[in-house]
């Protein structure tokens, strides 16, 4: 009887290659049902709206339904746990902002982790925060807001919408890089916050800009300095906390994109973050994102994936250096 392994290895050598190369994409067909994006967090909010202005434009790409679900509850905690335990097809993504990174540093017995049960889709831009103070304050610029926090006998006061808020965080990291004592006072929301900003009940808070702007421009708040790392577009003449206290390092902003489970494949996770940045760039897109203060900067999911690792290990050291332990 002749050999046959090497007629064998012959064919395998033929048929296995063409056999992969065969096997279909499954992003060919995707998707083949509706797409459900969770946002955790109530409807209304800048998440919310952000995600389904971007919802809107896919589903019309896709000819299937995106919809838009809402699951808040415990800092966006219990709607980040719904999506690490659905299926990992990508048909259930999670809308996410800077408390997917900072949760672990707040809630104990999570039951998932931001890095390892999560992979990125597709970043989409930052919302920065302005540092504002009512006229009766006498800081002119954040340098001298730095002064006066040092010469205080007692920590300077700032509202933020709660803590873990992108509010929180930037007093919390200028707190530590300026080496400054400042008390948090926090709120159910930036609306409650900017109230008592403005009834002088504390001295200052990192409001969002969408909500800064006309106060400024109405001469009701004083603004000090944005905390992103670039100017704001819509605040061009205002400078950088970096500039302003020659903090080079100091950057906090509110970011947003989508994630996914990390089982999602490869090729799913491609044709999505493709789809977003395409739509990103549309014109109407664009005008709807930046118009709530959105500065938009695509990411793809290596990018954004990176970010959200900076993002979870500087927060870890900010707030465990502020005395902040999970509860």
């Amino acid at each position: 009887m002749k050999n046959r392994k090497p007629q064998l290895a012959a064919f395998l050598a033929l048929a296995l290659p063409a056999i992969f190369m065969s096997a279909p994409s499954q992003a060919a067909s995707y998707p083949e049902k509706p797409v459900t994006i969770i946002v955790p967090f109530s409807p209304g909010g800048v998440v919310d709206t952000i995600t389904r202005i971007i919802g809107d434009k896919l589903s019309a790409r896709y000819g299937q339904p995106v919809v838009v679900e809402n699951k808040a509850g415990a800092g966006g905690t219990i709607g980040t746990g719904y999506v690490a335990h659905a299926p990992a097809d990508g048909y259930t993504l999670l809308s996410v902002s800077p408390g997917h990174a900072v949760a672990p540093s707040l809630y104990k017995n999570l039951g998932w982790n931001p890095i390892r049960d999560f992979r990125a889709v597709e970043g989409f831009g930052i919302v920065p925060n302005v540092f504002v103070v009512p006229p009766s304050v006498p800081a002119k610029n954040m340098a001298e807001l730095i002064e006066m926090a040092r010469k205080s006998d007692t920590p300077l006061t700032y509202a933020t919408a709660g803590i873990g808020t992108s509010n929180h965080l930037s007093g919390a990291l200028l707190s530590e890089m300026a080496h400054i004592k400042l008390e948090q006072v926090p709120y159910r929301g930036q609306p409650l916050a900017l109230n008592d900003l403005l009834a002088d009940r504390v001295t200052m808070m990192p409001l969002t800009i969408a909500l800064a702007k006309p106060r400024i421009e109405s001469g009701k708040l004083r603004p000090l300095a944005v905390t992103t790392a670039q100017r704001a577009t819509a605040l061009p003449d205002i400078p950088t906390v970096a500039e302003a206290a020659n903090l080079p390092d100091y950057a906090v902003g509110t970011w947003f994109g989508f994630v996914a489970r990390k089982q999602v494949p490869d090729d799913i996770i491609d044709k999505l973050s493709k789809d977003i940045a395409e739509t990103l760039a549309m014109p109407e897109v664009k005008e709807k994102l930046t118009g709530i203060g959105l500065q938009i900067q695509p990411q793809n999911p290596q990018e954004f994936d990176a970010y959200i690792d900076a993002e979870y290990k500087k927060w870890s050291r900010v707030l465990k250096q502020a005395g902040i332990k999970p509860q």
